[in-house]
């Protein structure tokens, strides 16, 4: 298991790189390491997950996990690993929470106690120049499709090109990488012609230039949620869902979010008024 160095927003350090201020420390948090707050992430999708060019872990992601980690008084760590082990790795005590922009759903809150804490949409990335001109779902009828191994990416181009096949059109032949980096590597190596996945990578990759959006903006209103263990990370769940209420009234929440040009949670159709906790075992 790959642990990885902190990025630009360090373990006590504000986003303008400043020595942020004390905090009150919550007691006897049940973490796997005392101290610690162990995150499992996959560091393959710029600009809200990636490792730069040190090999440091940089993103909005962990820059959140590193702010709630000092919230709570504890040194944040991270495992880097497929997106695949990491809901089972909460049940083995791996690590304490999963924050791998990890989609919420009801299904998946009836496993795990989920905190959704940001709104995404997926897009369709494409070639330099787009020259089979996709823009939509339709075009990739036929084509060489990638995305990222059982994530809700891969699950809803799927259900499109189900729907897309029993109204008479070509299957896609979708292909599912275990990481994102490895379905635009395909991309870009002329394997598929284009990749499903989130749009804010879409944009990072976009802007310098790799690849160019097909289309944008789809399916939105989906939040990114940490990820805690159903039976044993209640305590935890809850702190780090006040760090993240105590993160908003004080303006920190605003600044991240802005930073990284990120939909805020409360812009969620379904957001209730305060961020919480959706655990709902059957």
């Amino acid at each position: 298991m790959k642990y990885l160095t902190l990025g630009a927003v360090a373990f006590g350090l504000s986003l303008t790189g400043g020595m942020a201020a004390a905090q009150d420390c919550p007691e006897n948090l049940p973490t796997v390491e005392p101290g610690k707050l162990t995150m499992s992430i996959n560091a393959t999708l710029p600009p809200r997950q990636y490792l730069d060019a040190s090999g440091n872990l940089q993103g909005l992601h962990p820059d959140l996990g590193n702010e709630i980690a000092r919230r709570l008084c504890l040194e944040p760590v991270y495992a880097n690993v497929g997106f695949e082990v990491q809901i089972p790795g909460l049940s083995s005590k791996r690590w304490d929470m999963v924050n791998t922009g990890m989609y919420y759903n009801p299904d998946r809150a009836k496993i795990m106690r989920m905190v959704p804490y940001v709104v995404n949409a997926l897009a369709i990335v494409v070639e330099k120049g787009n020259p089979m001109g996709i823009d939509s779902y339709d075009d990739l009828a036929g084509e060489p499709v990638g995305t990222e191994i059982s994530g809700f990416a891969d699950a809803l181009i799927r259900e499109i090109n189900e729907e897309q096949v029993a109204s008479g059109m070509e299957p896609m032949d979708i292909q599912a990488f275990n990481t994102f980096g490895d379905a635009f590597a395909a991309l870009g190596a002329g394997q598929v012609k284009a990749v499903f996945g989130p749009d804010a990578t879409a944009a990072y990759l976009a802007e310098r230039g790799a690849f160019e959006v097909g289309a944008s903006g789809l399916n939105p209103g989906l939040p990114s949620s940490f990820g805690f263990d159903g039976e044993t990370g209640e305590v935890l769940a809850e702190a780090v869902a006040q760090a993240l209420r105590d993160m908003v009234a004080d303006g920190t929440y605003d600044e991240m979010m802005s930073a990284y040009g990120a939909t805020q949670i409360q812009d969620w159709a379904d957001y209730e008024g305060d961020i919480k906790v959706y655990y709902t075992p059957e």
